[in-house]
């Protein structure tokens, strides 16, 4: 699981908080508990050397035992008379009975188990007080007299609750603390990271623009008030806005180059219509000139027609793509596509007869609006594509539909069942000058720009075109925005309609 920064730095905040809490409530419990205990010990040794000097009886008469009920002594403290080798004669415990009117300690001491009697002898007799567990009874502080005839334990029951209590206040206080502690640093790093999420706003509002083409205007920059150097979110800040100077002068340098390389493209495709005109038309009329020329010279005059046509076709082609990238509106009325589709389909026919060509087009009008000569151009460059790059008897199927019922997007493919395009020329087969024959042989007829006007053409439209290519099947698609029919139909096609057969 990722967590945002904001999480990270209040949950180590609240983290950090935890353990020194828990750090001083550890060292303050240690501290009460050994003060609590040392009082323990002092209230033992007094009472051990205040028994030590009473009456001392030999035998196991109880009144031996009556220093174990003396008063101000807790519940539960034990003692126990011990033999000169140490072994315990005696041993008593009190007991919570309320003493009755007439003082009897021995009413208000019990015996001790078994159990008990063992834990209590294997307390040292060296004078010092010891820590002992009691089975049944809890932990006790117990020391014997120095002359070694009695033992006095006193219960740490009291010590125990005391530290106890003080664990639970500390833990019920650490919790509201830490609580509390994570709203107030939830809100301070929240306030803190502001900053930050302006600096963030304004790399998002930057993603956003298109920066890929056309003229770019980059004026979004981070606030000055986050921008301070002085500051690490400042850091970033001012960072962030000397990177975005840099990015729009390269931008506004390479829109100012685009420009520059646009207009010569225009400028010269305008002047070199006439003199190519010019060219095309002296050829033709020195070819058909009264005068006898001989055969070599014919030939080179047709091949000078044929190359200014040429040159004139790419002339064309460039002034076109100059004026698209320059944003030129295009005219704008109710297209048709189904009969634009069959004139297409029919001067492609007569320009490749050894093709078998088809048609498959909607009942209802297939309306988008556009530029009826451009839309045209559209489909002659991709009939041409097909009649171009696939060997003679390849079929090639020229289809109008909706992209999906009920919409008002229209899909124009052109399909054919040749060889497909070759997987390294697929992701660039609509840049301008992409071919497959790397030579770059003039047998085909193509310029390069075919497919990078029809790109350019349906772009301009709002449209989409998308190529999907394997061999013996490759399909150019162009989605364009249309209209919906006046009733809704479920779409459909007509049946294919061949157009010509193959001898």
């Amino acid at each position: 699981m990722r967590w945002s920064l904001r999480t990270r730095l209040v949950v180590s905040s609240v983290v950090l908080i935890g353990v020194v809490c828990a750090v001083i409530g550890w060292v303050t419990a240690i501290a009460l508990h050994s003060y609590l205990q040392g009082q323990v010990d002092d209230d033992l040794r007094t009472a051990v050397v205040g028994a030590q000097g009473g009456p001392n009886r030999d035998g196991a008469n109880r009144s031996d035992m009556n220093f174990v009920a003396r008063p101000g002594q807790l519940v539960n403290t034990v003692g126990a008379r011990l033999s000169p080798g140490g072994g315990i004669t005696d041993a008593r415990k009190l007991n919570d009975t309320a003493p009755g009117p007439t003082f009897n300690p021995s009413e208000q001491l019990d015996d001790l188990t078994g159990a008990q009697r063992e834990a209590l002898g294997s307390v040292p007799l060296d004078g010092g007080v010891h820590t002992l567990d009691l089975p049944g009874l809890g932990s006790y502080r117990a020391q014997a007299s120095q002359d070694g005839r009695l033992l006095l334990a006193y219960p740490l029951y009291e010590v125990e609750d005391t530290v106890n209590a003080l664990v639970l206040v500390e833990v019920c206080v650490a919790g509201a603390g830490l609580v509390a502690a994570a709203i107030a640093g939830a809100a301070t790093v929240t306030v803190a990271l502001r900053p930050l999420r302006r600096v963030a706003a304004t790399a998002a509002r930057v993603s956003e623009l298109p920066l890929h083409s056309g003229e770019v205007a980059l004026h979004e920059r981070v606030p000055e008030s986050e921008a301070d150097p002085r500051t690490e979110v400042g850091q970033v800040g001012s960072a962030l806005n000397r990177m975005l100077g840099h990015v729009g002068s390269a931008l506004a340098a390479r829109q100012e180059s685009e420009t520059r390389v646009r207009q010569f493209v225009a400028d010269a495709s305008h002047e070199l219509r006439t003199p190519l005109a010019s060219i095309r038309g002296y050829a033709e009329l020195t070819r058909r000139g009264r005068e006898e020329i001989g055969p070599e010279t014919q030939y080179a005059l047709g091949r000078v027609e044929s190359e200014a046509a040429r040159m004139t076709g790419l002339v064309e082609d460039l002034l076109l793509l100059a004026r698209l990238d320059a944003g030129r509106p295009l005219a704008r009325a109710e297209v048709d596509l189904s009969p634009l589709v069959v004139d297409a389909v029919s001067d492609a026919r007569a320009a490749g007869p050894d093709h078998t060509w088809w048609l498959e087009l909607p009942d209802e009008p297939a309306a988008v609006y556009g530029d009826d000569a451009r839309l045209r151009q559209v489909l002659v460059n991709l009939l041409a594509n097909a009649r171009t790059h696939t060997p003679p008897g390849t079929t090639v199927t020229a289809r109008v539909r909706r992209k999906a019922p009920y919409t008002p997007y229209v899909s124009l493919e052109v399909q054919d069942d040749g060889p497909g395009i070759p997987p390294d020329l697929l992701p660039h087969v609509f840049e301008r000058f992409a071919r497959g024959d790397a030579s770059r042989s003039r047998a085909a007829g193509s310029t390069g720009l075919g497919l990078a006007i029809v790109a350019a053409v349906v772009a301009a439209h709002g449209g989409q075109v998308t190529v999907d290519s394997v061999p013996g099947r490759t399909v150019f698609a162009v989605h364009l925005p249309g209209q919906l029919p006046a009733h809704l139909p479920a779409t459909h096609s007509q049946p294919g309609h061949r157009l010509t057969t193959r001898p």
